[in-house]
């Protein structure tokens, strides 16, 4: 959570971050409003406390600061990436470490940018975490961040069915995933969907 005591030298860091934040592509911008808010929204229906919340929030929006290093020819290539550009965008959580702990303002959310492509059956990247070495608050970042790109239209293709992103989270649910949370984002689809739709509207990248 960031601090209000923000010294001149932590206000430039933050100013410098946020200029980052605004040269993003417009999908990119809204992609992280709405993990933000998703990764809450799960937050929230697990009972975490304020602060935990509050950490949510900052981590969605910068979980993919690490791509404003990312060429766009590889952010916005309408198609599959070749190996070479997976192993480009593999780098950005770390690039992204390295952005924010130049100042003490993100010390609460590195390991979210750091770990939220992490899988839960230690087949991710960039470490290769597993279980409950990945930090709580990252694997909720990595369910919403999954279920946005899931459910939202790109360059080459529409938002996938509902019923299909359902199947796919339960499906790599124990894998991919950490079932706590697939559990609790499955609730809040079938009982608060509502919810979702709002924050969909409020935050079109389109």
């Amino acid at each position: 959570m960031i601090s209000k005591n923000i010294n001149c030298t932590e206000l430039k860091d933050y100013k410098i971050i946020i200029e980052a934040l605004k040269s993003e592509d417009v999908y990119t911008k809204n992609h992280s409003k709405r993990v933000s808010k998703y990764s809450f929204l799960i937050g929230k229906k697990l009972g975490l406390s304020n602060s935990d919340l509050e950490t949510l929030k900052l981590g969605g929006i910068f979980h993919d600061i690490g791509k404003v290093e990312i060429p766009d020819s590889i952010l916005l290539k309408n198609g599959k990436l070749t190996d070479e550009e997976y192993s480009e965008m593999k780098k950005h959580p770390t690039i992204g470490k390295d952005i924010l702990s130049n100042s003490e303002l993100f010390e609460d959310i590195l390991p979210i940018v750091m770990y939220h492509h992490e899988r839960f059956d230690g087949t991710g990247y960039p470490y290769g975490l597993s279980n409950n070495d990945i930090p709580f608050l990252a694997k909720i970042v990595t369910v919403a961040d999954a279920f946005d790109a899931m459910t939202s239209k790109r360059s080459y293709r529409d938002e996938l069915n509902l019923s299909y992103v359902k199947n796919e989270l339960q499906s790599n649910s124990g894998t991919q995933f950490d079932p706590i949370v697939i559990k609790t984002l499955l609730d809040i689809l079938e009982n608060d969907y509502i919810e979702i739709q709002k924050i969909k509207m409020e935050n079109s990248a389109f």
